[in-house]
């Protein structure tokens, strides 16, 4: 009898396997986020006319560096490789994903590093699979392991990490691959770990709100009407999206004329409304310290759709979750401060939530998310909020390939021209 035969417990080699993907997509996120903080630090000192000159001159690297490795890709593209290529996540794409995302995020682009770590984690559990010779659901299951490592690694929430991985591909079920829950969780935790040790990250919510208590049952009320705002706010951002999209699939081509552009539409917004330079995981917590007034939010929540449609539409990589938290957050509290009396946390993170379970088709995991996230430890307001905006939002989702529709092409989240 072997070794594995007489093995009495659970514990298997596919745990290990799991766990084994989740360490090298924490090693991976770990190196990638040491790297962007050092960019980042040395294009932060630049600000004000000097925007005007940096940021197009970063975006026609990114346009240069796209012509001649090729596309990228997105998290559109991913999710429609999981369905329609039995989850093989090409690893060629991962070098032209890097380099253009690390310079579109630490130039100023209004995108996050999610959709980099997704993309080149997944990759990493497609190139596991085939070195194991694995096909069909066991191949899926470990690319999906290792893209819930990659969300896992940024967000520092490994059930909400492997939660979004899954819940993403899908605007209608809430977890279609079932069966890879579990390697998908396991694969997040070893992540998590790698990835604290490493960078120090994580182990505290992200965004300092204050604490809020649930004092009676018209909380959960106030939960769904703000959740009907986030709501409101995630159809006003597509529609600024599909704008956007329309004026950019004007632009000629080389491609690195479009990047250009958007680098100096972004100096310019930058330039005009600083708080929308970057991809919010700082800046969040500014809107949440700052005495800021209500009109001056509205305004950044504004600008901020726009700068994110634009960093999307012009090219640039990156991914657009925690960009949607900060819109939703400025929100809220603009809400807080036009109705007298109101505590700011509960509307801020209700339309944070509501906000991006409407465009990503993900209540469950956004609830998980922003619960570690902002330390908000009443669950449910959270919950009600982001059922909402699910619930409200486009029949058509947001990520074209979610829907699955026989003979769609493979659009990406965006809906952009080559």
């Amino acid at each position: 009898m072997s070794l594995a035969e007489r093995n009495p417990f659970t514990l298997s080699r596919w745990i290990i396997c799991w766990a084994l993907i989740g360490v090298g997509s924490g090693l991976f996120a770990g190196l990638y986020w040491n790297l962007l903080e050092l960019l980042t630090h040395t294009l932060r000192s630049f600000s004000g006319t000097s925007l005007l000159i940096v940021m197009p001159f970063a975006g026609f690297i990114i346009g240069l560096i796209i012509h001649l490795l090729g596309h990228p890709g997105e998290i559109g593209l991913i999710v429609d490789n999981i369905h329609s290529r039995g989850g093989r996540i090409d690893v060629r794409e991962n070098p032209s994903m890097i380099l253009t995302s690390l310079v579109s995020i630490s130039a100023g682009g209004s995108l996050g590093p999610e959709a980099p770590m997704v993309q080149v984690t997944g990759s990493f559990g497609t190139w596991v699979a085939d070195r194991l010779k694995l096909t069909g659901e066991n191949l899926r299951s470990l690319s999906l392991a290792a893209m819930a490592a990659g969300f896992t690694a940024l967000f520092g929430a490994p059930l909400g990490g492997a939660f979004f991985a899954l819940e993403i591909l899908h605007h209608q079920h809430v977890v279609e691959y079932y069966e890879a829950i579990l390697p998908a969780i396991v694969s997040s935790c070893a992540s998590y770990i790698v990835f604290a040790l490493i960078t120090h990250l994580g182990l505290n919510p992200t965004w300092q709100f204050p604490q809020y208590t649930i004092n009676n049952v018209d909380d959960f009320a106030l939960s769904i009407a703000y959740g009907i705002v986030g709501a409101i706010a995630a159809w006003i951002f597509i529609s600024i999206f599909r704008g956007c999209a329309w004026l950019f699939a004007k632009i000629p081509q080389p491609i690195y004329i479009r990047t250009t552009i958007a680098g100096l539409v972004l100096g310019i917004i930058a330039m005009l409304v600083p708080l929308t330079r970057y991809f919010g995981h700082e800046e969040l917590n500014s809107v949440v310290e700052q005495n800021l007034g209500a009109f001056t939010l509205l305004g950044i929540a504004i600008a901020k759709m726009i700068a994110i449609a634009v960093t999307v539409n012009g090219e640039w990589r990156g991914g657009f979750i925690i960009p949607l938290f900060f819109t939703g957050a400025c929100l809220g509290k603009a809400i807080a401060l036009l109705i007298p009396g109101v505590n700011p946390v509960l509307p801020m993170i209700a339309i944070m939530a509501a906000m991006n379970a409407a465009v990503t088709r993900t209540p469950i995991s956004t609830t998980l998310l922003l619960t570690k996230l902002t330390g908000f430890t009443p669950f449910a307001p959270i919950l009600f909020a982001s059922l909402v905006g699910f619930f409200l939002s486009p029949k058509l989702p947001f990520i074209r390939s979610q829907s699955r529709t026989q003979n769609q092409s493979p659009l990406s989240t965006l809906e952009i021209g080559d």
